[in-house]
């Protein structure tokens, strides 16, 4: 098997047919704590798949979970991330894509926890945002939660589509609106945060 990424947490490998997500034993945490702790995170993100799959958000479909070897195998999604797909004739459509599915998420009280634009793929076939790597999403009803999730897509965008950020950020979050009630709630933290990171900077020059 191919490996496609090694993380902290995981090494994912695909056949070409499916990825494999294997989390990998840490020698610096006591066994016992460390076997409980994969198995802990392993359920989590299975139940978070499973869960935004009946919810209609567009993710990989989970095909297997060995509780033993803390792996899960995941449908392989047909399509490139959207970090190298994202351009200015698709980033309205596709970012209001993502905006529904992120307020979907939310509004069922989930966070992805790591939500950039290598996070998402853009399927070949369907055109579809699929949200992928769930191995730091949380069920939360935290406005916190849900805000640093946008903070983090913004800045994602920021980095990679600087010019166009802005404009997609934007379509996202007509999108989001319209799909999570809560969604004031969550700008207005969005601001905070925002305003934490923009103090952090001015502290540390």
């Amino acid at each position: 098997m191919k490996i496609l990424s090694r993380g902290a947490e995981a090494v994912v490998y695909t056949d070409a047919k499916t990825v494999v997500k294997q989390r990998q034993p840490k020698k610096y945490r006591i066994n016992e704590i460390d076997e409980k702790l994969r198995l802990h995170r392993m359920r989590r993100e299975v139940k978070v798949i499973e869960a935004l799959q009946q919810l209609g958000v567009p993710v990989p479909k989970v095909l297997d979970a060995d509780e033993k070897t803390t792996t899960i195998t995941l449908q392989l999604i047909d399509g490139k991330k959207v970090r190298d797909t994202l351009n200015d004739s698709n980033c309205k459509l596709l970012a209001a894509n993502i905006g529904k599915s992120i307020g979907t998420m939310h509004n069922n009280n989930i966070t992805h926890g790591d939500l950039t634009t290598s996070n998402i793929i853009h399927g070949n076939r369907d055109g579809r945002a699929y949200l992928i790597d769930f191995g730091l999403s949380l069920f939360s009803n935290k406005d916190e939660d849900k805000a640093v999730d946008l903070h983090l897509f913004r800045q994602a965008l920021k980095s990679s589509h600087s010019r166009i950020a802005e404009k997609c950020f934007a379509a996202a979050m007509t999108a989001y609106k319209q799909s999570n009630g809560g969604w004031k709630e969550v700008l207005i933290r969005l601001g905070k945060v925002e305003e934490r990171g923009r103090y952090k900077g001015k502290k540390a020059t």
